[in-house]
Parts: structure tokens; C-alpha cells; sequence
């Protein structure tokens, strides 16, 4: 324990400050310690946490008497966890002149699911609830299989002859370009294979079939990229689409080409220069990281699943079959976080090839190329059994193609100085027809950055309300109107 009272002091006074979330809850005292230990299952079961005893809902730190009787009993029962956790008890004697109990957890890779008292739980915001049964099963599937995965599994009826050579080679090279591949390799296909990780006693491994498979590829459904530029802001309407089937690294070509395709190039003119300067509307590096992260995390023993690349008017969307591994959550990718990996032999070819460093810091390096770039950073959700990455960009507009600023547009900027509901915006120019000012004004505005919406992620949200962007108190100003 920590002898220092002023610092432990200090600590517990910033978790108070933070509130009850994902990874830290209070509880009044030790009478609820049955409820305690199933909340720090639930931290074990996630991303770690705090549990503090003596703590009441508001954040007052009242403290609590604490006992050999109350240690004996915390200690009865961690031993219901299983498997036995590691878990740190600190005791901080407050202005009461009693004492909060502070326990913590760390994750322990591979080390779960957990379950207290044979029952399993998770987080889920700051509640505490049973784990479903079919995702503790999944869990324990994990654990049993962190050495017997899916990609280090012998690809059954697979044999050199199945491999593209050309394909194998070409990614060595680039390997040795990059300094990630220094000793001699062969000749031989079998040897460089081996070498690479993706053969294993003279035997394929699904490894390799995913990143250098040929010809067979109607066997391996999951190694597929699906592809759609679709029409205003969902999918009722395509305006192009491809599907394609292959090694991962062309695959990886596919998509790039498919974005370069679709995604405008605006571009503006820069003083003291005779040519126009063209900025990708998602700096293409972001994006391939992007990609690369979908194709090395995927689950692939899912053999329904695919990659999408999905591209509406207002934003593009990256879908990866598989939720995210075990233990990352869709908010830590935004901030510091370690590197979990599903497929370590395709991401190690990945690695090898220069397309992705191994330390976990990928989205924190997307974040910064979008703000670098000045577009929004992507939002990172977890939706039916999927990872998803959404760009927010104006994908409907180019430099050229912007409103014309009538006086309807005017007063419709003016209704979105404060945030106001589509019927606000409406009443504003005074149309009649929902249909004709939804396709004449409130797109358009909002797909040239003049306007956005309150919540972005749920455009038919019932909550959903409207607000003038930067660009728009531009527009407006120019425009003779008055600006906030």
C-alpha cells in the first residue's frame, strides 16, 4: 500500500472529479460488496478500473470504518473470482477520519472472460450488468484459441501451387525496401513462405491464403471487398458498385483506386502560384490506414462477412466483419491505447511491407493527418457485429459546386445561427413542400459545409437539430446578414 496519505489523497480526489463511467464506481460502503465484486468482473471483463468503498452517488468522500473483519471479507471474496485475479487494494483515510478502500484491476492479455461467483459481467457505459451468454462463450473461445487461431490454421486442399508467386515476391521486395526483411529469403517459394510465418510443417496456413491466395478464392468468401458510391445520404440508390475477391493486398489496390474514383479533389488558387493547389478531400494515407486496419482485423473464420467500402454524399464509411478485439473499445481508439491484434501473422506481413507500424498508434496517426488536413477527425463505432470507421466529409461537393446565395438561403443561415429543427429551417424560406426544401436547401447547404447537423451519426434522429458552421457565418456575412 501506499504510505504517502497526501497523494493518495490527491488521486482520489481527481477520480471523484472524473464521476462514475466505464472503468470507475462508487459504492457507499462494503454492505455492498456482493454488488462491488461483480462490478470489478465487469472491469476485468473490459478495459480495467476502480471500484472505491466509502464513496456516496454524489462523489462525497464520507469514508467508511474499515477493520480486519472488512479486509477478511474482501479477500473471501476475490477468491470467487475465476480464473484468480490480480487485483490492488489501497486505503485512503479522508477528512471523516474514515477510510475509502480503493480496488483496481489491470487486463492481463489473454487471461479472461472472468466470471464472480460463476456468473460473468460487463460494462456497459457505467451499469454493470450479466454478460450474455453467447458472448462469455465467445470470450472463452478466444482464450482457448489464443495459440489455435483461425489464420494459423492449415488451409485444408491448399498447395504452393495455389499461391501467387509474383505476389509473394513483389511484397519481399518491398519488405527489403523498407529494411523490415535484411537475410537472404531463397529462392524457393516454401522457404519464403516459411520464413514470412504463413507455412508451418510443410503445410499452408489460411495466412497465406488471404494474402497471397490465387484462382481458389470461390473457397474463401471472406477475402472479399465490396465497394458502392451510392446517391445523397443512404443506400435506396447506387450510382456505382464492385465487388471483388482476392489477396489482401489487392484488395487493398482495389479500394484505393475505388476512392480515388469517387472522393472530389478540391482545389483552390493559391497567391504567387500560376496552378491551382488540389487537396484530397481525406488525406489518402488516413485512409490507407484505415483500409489496412479493416483488412488485418477482420474476422476472418467468419466466412459471410467481407469488407465495405461504403461512400454517400455527406461521408465514407470503412465496415469490418468482427467487433473490435477483445479488451479495445471504440473510445480508446481516439487516445493512447496498446496494440490488440487479431490476425499478428497478416498484420506482420502488413508490417513487413511498410503499410502499418506495430505499436497501436494508427488512429491516433489518422486523427492527426485529419486535423493536419482540417477535416473532422473519424468517428469509430462498433455496430452489428462490425467495426466501423465514418469520415465526415462533403463527398457531394467539389470546389466548383456551391449554393447560390438567394434569399431564402440567406434566411435559412440566419434560422441556424442557434441550433433549430428541419420545420425551423423550412418555416424560414417559407416553402410549403418538405420533399422540394430538403432536395433544393438543406442538402445542398449541408453537404457544402454551411450548415451540419447537432448529431451526425443518426441523421433521421427525432432529435435532430441544424447549426451554421464556420463556413457558414462566412457565407452569411458576405451576404449582408447578420452573424451572431
Amino acid at each position: 500500500m501506499n504510505t504517502n496519505a497526501a497523494a493518495n489523497l490527491k488521486q482520489l480526489s481527481a477520480l471523484l472529479r472524473q464521476g462514475e463511467g466505464p472503468a470507475l464506481e462508487f459504492k457507499r460502503s462494503t454492505g455492498e460488496l456482493k454488488e462491488g465484486m461483480q462490478t470489478l468482473c465487469a472491469f476485468l471483463n473490459s478495459s480495467g478500473g476502480t471500484l472505491l468503498f466509502g464513496i456516496r452517488p454524489d462523489a462525497t468522500a464520507e469514508g467508511q470504518d474499515v477493520s480486519d473483519q472488512t479486509l477478511r471479507d474482501i479477500a473471501q471474496a476475490l477468491d470467487r473470482f475465476e480464473p484468480p485475479a490480480h487485483l490492488s487494494i489501497e486505503r485512503v483515510k479522508v477528512k471523516t477520519g474514515r477510510e475509502v478502500v480503493a480496488v483496481s484491476v489491470e487486463i492481463v492479455p489473454d487471461a479472461g472472460p472472468f466470471t464472480y461467483e460463476s456468473r460473468p459481467y460487463e460494462r456497459v457505459g457505467s451499469t454493470t450488468r450479466k454478460m450474455p451468454q453467447a458472448k462469455y462463450e465467445r470470450r472463452l473461445l478466444e482464450r482457448a484459441h489464443s495459440k489455435r487461431r483461425w489464420e494459423n490454421e492449415p488451409a485444408e486442399g491448399v498447395s504452393i501451387k495455389d499461391i501467387d508467386r509474383a505476389e509473394v515476391y513483389r511484397i519481399v521486395e518491398a519488405a527489403r525496401a523498407k529494411g523490415h526483411l535484411t537475410e537472404p529469403v531463397g529462392s524457393r517459394l516454401p522457404g519464403v513462405l516459411d520464413r514470412l510465418d504463413v507455412r508451418k510443417d510443410d503445410r499452408i496456413l489460411q495466412a497465406a491464403v488471404v494474402l497471397f491466395g490465387k484462382g481458389f478464392m470461390p473457397d474463401y468468401p471472406q477475402c472479399e471487398l465490396r465497394m458502392a458510391r451510392f446517391r445523397g445520404l443512404d443506400k435506396t440508390e447506387f450510382m456505382d458498385q464492385k465487388n471483388v475477391r482476392g489477396p489482401a493486398f489487392k484488395l487493398l489496390e482495389e479500394a484505393e483506386v475505388f476512392c480515388q474514383r469517387h472522393l472530389p479533389l478540391p482545389g483552390k488558387i493559391v497567391p504567387g502560384k500560376l496552378q491551382r493547389e488540389d487537396r484530397p478531400l481525406i488525406p489518402p494515407d488516413a485512409m490507407r490506414e484505415i483500409l489496412v486496419n479493416a483488412l488485418i482485423h477482420r474476422d476472418y473464420s467468419n466466412a459471410g462477412g467481407a469488407i465495405y467500402l461504403a461512400i454517400f454524399d455527406d461521408r465514407v464509411e470503412v465496415w469490418s466483419t468482427g467487433t473490435f478485439p477483445t479488451g479495445t473499445t471504440p473510445e480508446m481508439l481516439s487516445r493512447e491505447h496498446k496494440s490488440i491484434l487479431r490476425n499478428p501473422i497478416i498484420a506482420d506481413v502488413f508490417h513487413r511491407a511498410g503499410l502499418i507500424e506495430k505499436w497501436g498508434c494508427g488512429t491516433n496517426r489518422v486523427i492527426e493527418m485529419c486535423r493536419k488536413a482540417g477535416i473532422r477527425a473519424p468517428q469509430f463505432h462498433e455496430i452489428a457485429g462490425s467495426a466501423v470507421v465514418k469520415f465526415h466529409v462533403p463527398v457531394g461537393v467539389t470546389g466548383q459546386v456551391t449554393p447560390q446565395v438567394t434569399p431564402q438561403v440567406t434566411r435559412v443561415l440566419g434560422a441556424a445561427r442557434s441550433d433549430c429543427s428541419f420545420a425551423d429551417l423550412q418555416a424560414a424560406t417559407g416553402l410549403k413542400d418538405r420533399v422540394h426544401f430538403l432536395k433544393t436547401h438543406l442538402e445542398p447547404l449541408l453537404l457544402a459545409g454551411w450548415i451540419e447537423r447537432t448529431i451526425p451519426d443518426k441523421p433521421r434522429s427525432s432529435k435532430q437539430k441544424y447549426r451554421l458552421t464556420e463556413k457558414g457565418r462566412r457565407v452569411l456575412g458576405s451576404a449582408g446578414g447578420q452573424d451572431a
